[in-house]
């Protein structure tokens, strides 16, 4: 494995800003959600989202519940996020100094918050707790901070009745923790690590079973003992399942005898639930900057890296954990940042634009063109004077692009269904002059591919 720092070329659109304590959940197989976090001591509750399929970060306009005029939850950082199917559920966390407890359901088909604390009986208002799916339509919520002590309590939600449920765990227990990480592997829930009572900082495993109804198992907790290279005790750190295997990165531990200092971890262990042991992973390059409160989502079969904190600083970068025969391997090392820009093409040429064609640019300063070029951070220039350069040949590739041609074609009652110029042609058109906030989600894979191919062109027309 391989770590690899993030590349303009790698998606389109502004990535999330720096910050820690934030969530980052795959919903699906299309989207990446990163929402919240903390800045600065600033707390956050933005939502970008990060288009799988088409390489694309964006922040959708989302309707449904709010709170002083703002849709959706107001700012926190260390909340729980758990999506099932295509909804992501946000609780509690923190803002400033005081622990929440509310609860948001974000539906990701119509970008739609609701408000849901005020069905059942929640858990009490915490920050640093750690839940998942259960797969079965439930999610789990375990532990957490309520300000005046660490919580060992076990609570599961039922998505589609909104009941929640305290489960009753008898026999040998996990101590009180927070800042730790759940997992769901085989009907069993593991608890790893996190910071407990009187501060400190744990490396124990545990697993709960009796979480399934139809299993018919007593609720039990088994503390795992698991041979191979161990990990160090830590919290702030992430989990993140690949396969058969549970991957570790980062978080903070202690240090010293006298006086205790945080130590912040780079590295990346292995939980191999084939052979059932610790595993240190090889890596053939340099690792990003430690830090604790990131997030690591599997996004295929490359891990994502965002954010996250060390102590003084708040990063902002992006990193993929990838494969050795992945095509961006061989990227070159680059030196650490804390921000990825995306660099805008030259002007070199751009000045050779008629009157004619600024006047173009001047009257689509409201298309979704032009807001895409905006928030791409490119310079505006007029479509038309590029298209002709594009590569004969490339919009057939794109069967979407013609299919919506295809369509604007039959509603404007024109001739020429089998001339894909034409298709492409109205199909550009219609982007020109329709309103930003009219164009279809369906339109946006098409509409940034073809801004691809004008990229490409504008190169080529510098050249």
């Amino acid at each position: 494995m391989k770590w690899v720092q993030s590349a303009p070329g790698d998606f389109y659109g502004p990535p999330p800003s720096r910050r820690s304590g934030h969530s980052a959940v795959k919903v699906g197989r299309s989207f990446v959600l990163v929402f919240g976090g903390l800045v600065e001591k600033k707390f956050l509750n933005d939502l970008t989202v990060y288009d799988i399929d088409n390489k694309v970060w964006f922040q959708p306009k989302c309707t449904g519940s709010g709170i002083g005029g703002h849709v959706g939850p107001s700012e926190r950082a260390f909340h729980v996020a758990v999506s099932i199917d295509c909804h992501m559920f946000i609780f509690g966390g923190r803002s400033g100094r005081k622990r929440l407890g509310d609860f948001w359901m974000l539906d990701t088909d119509i970008w739609q918050w609701s408000e849901l604390t005020g069905y059942g009986y929640l858990p009490s208002a915490r920050d640093f707790a750690a839940g998942a799916s259960l797969g079965n339509g439930k999610l789990v919520l375990y532990g957490g901070w309520d300000g005046s002590k660490w919580l060992s309590d076990v609570y599961v939600l039922d998505t589609v009745s909104l009941e929640w449920s305290q489960l009753a765990v008898t026999g040998a227990s996990p101590p009180s923790r927070c800042g730790h990480t759940v997992t769901m592997v085989e009907k069993r829930l593991l608890v790893f690590g996190g910071r407990g009572g009187g501060g400190q900082i744990m490396g124990d495993l545990w697993a709960l079973k009796g979480l399934f109804d139809e299993e018919k198992e007593t609720l039990a907790w088994t503390q795992l003992k698991l041979p191979g290279q161990v990990p160090t005790p830590r919290c702030g750190h992430t989990v993140t399942a690949g396969g058969t295997q549970l991957l570790i990165f980062g978080g903070h531990g202690t240090g010293g005898w006298l006086t205790r200092y945080d130590i912040y971890y780079n590295d990346c262990i292995i939980l191999d639930r084939a052979s059932a042991q610790w595993k240190r992973l090889t890596l053939s390059s340099q690792s990003p900057p430690p830090r604790a409160y990131h997030s690591m989502t599997r996004v295929g079969a490359r891990f994502l890296l965002i954010g996250g904190y060390d102590g003084k600083s708040t990063y902002g970068d992006l990193w993929w954990l990838v494969s050795e025969d992945d095509k961006i391997a061989k990227r070159a090392f680059p030196s650490h940042q804390n921000h990825i820009d995306v660099a805008p093409p030259s002007n070199k040429k751009l000045t050779e634009l008629s009157t004619h064609q600024t006047k173009v640019v001047e009257q689509a300063e409201l298309t979704p063109l032009a807001e895409l070029r905006r928030r791409l951070g490119l310079s505006t220039v007029a479509i038309s004077s590029m298209t002709s350069d594009v590569e004969e040949g490339e919009e057939q590739i794109d069967s979407e692009l013609i299919a919506l041609g295809l369509e604007l074609v039959s509603k404007e009652k024109k001739g020429g269904h089998e001339d894909l110029s034409l298709l492409v042609k109205t199909v550009r058109e219609h982007w020109s002059q329709c309103d930003v906030n009219s164009i279809c989600l369906r339109e946006l894979g098409p509409l940034f591919r073809d801004y691809q191919r004008f990229v490409a062109a504008l190169h080529k027309f510098e050249e």
